[in-house]
Parts: C-alpha cells; sequence; structure tokens
C-alpha cells in the first residue's frame, strides 16, 4: 500500500515537469501562485498546509488531499492533530466527504508505514 504513495509522488513530478516544460506563461505563473501560498507569512507555512488540507477535503480531491497529507506529516503532524482538520472537513463538508474521509485514513496508514521505513517522501514545492 505505501508503494502506491511512492508511485504518486514520482508521477505528479513527472507530470509536473512536463508541464512546465511546455513553458507555457499562464500555467508558469499559476504553480507559482500556488507554490508562494504556502510560504511563511502573517501565517506560518505549516497552518497553511493544514488549510490546503481541509480545503482540498472539502473540494473532495484525493490527489490534494494526499499531497498535503504529506506535506502535512513532513512538517511534524501528529494522526490527532489530523483527524481534528478532517472532522472540521467532514464538518463543512457534509455526508458526501466520507468516501474521501476514508481515503485520508488510508493515506496517513500508508505515510506512517513510509514514515517507519524511513522512506517518507520528501517535502516539495506546491503545484497541486
Amino acid at each position: 500500500m505505501a508503494d502506491d504513495i511512492t508511485a504518486f509522488e514520482a508521477h505528479r513530478a513527472e507530470m509536473n515537469a512536463k508541464i512546465l516544460g511546455a513553458n507555457h506563461l499562464g500555467i508558469k505563473r499559476f504553480f507559482n501562485l500556488d507554490t508562494s501560498c504556502y510560504r511563511d507569512g502573517a501565517l506560518d507555512a505549516r497552518t497553511k498546509e493544514l488549510l490546503g488540507l481541509v480545503a482540498s477535503c472539502v473540494l473532495r480531491c484525493d490527489d490534494c488531499i494526499d499531497y498535503h497529507l504529506i506535506q502535512c506529516i513532513r512538517l511534524g503532524y501528529r494522526d490527532e492533530e489530523l483527524h481534528d482538520a478532517l472532522n472540521v472537513a467532514l464538518v463543512v463538508g457534509g455526508s458526501i466527504f466520507i468516501p474521501h474521509l476514508r481515503h485520508a485514513f488510508q493515506t496517513i496508514e500508508e505515510l506512517r508505514q513510509l514514515e517507519t521505513e524511513g522512506r517518507l517522501p520528501e517535502l516539495s514545492v506546491s503545484y497541486g
């Protein structure tokens, strides 16, 4: 199961390189905006990642949920903190989020396995 996360990260990196390789100004600007959004500001980057997780949950984007869970775990969030954030997403998003909540719990489990094995993906620039 944990290899799914590794494959996800590899595919994401490969496709982002291809997208950026198209050298489209609008796409590059949006990717830059996405990356800049998660830097320290009035809110620290760690808090912004948790906000990104909740927003991704409410939007029901499993790829985005996985991305933000990787970032959040890399930034030191404990399972209890992630569960609390996922609860906020559930309350805001409603029962339609439940399948994605299952997905998030599975991803957390896989990430913790990778963490134990010393194979947790590195923090990366954003690009969704």
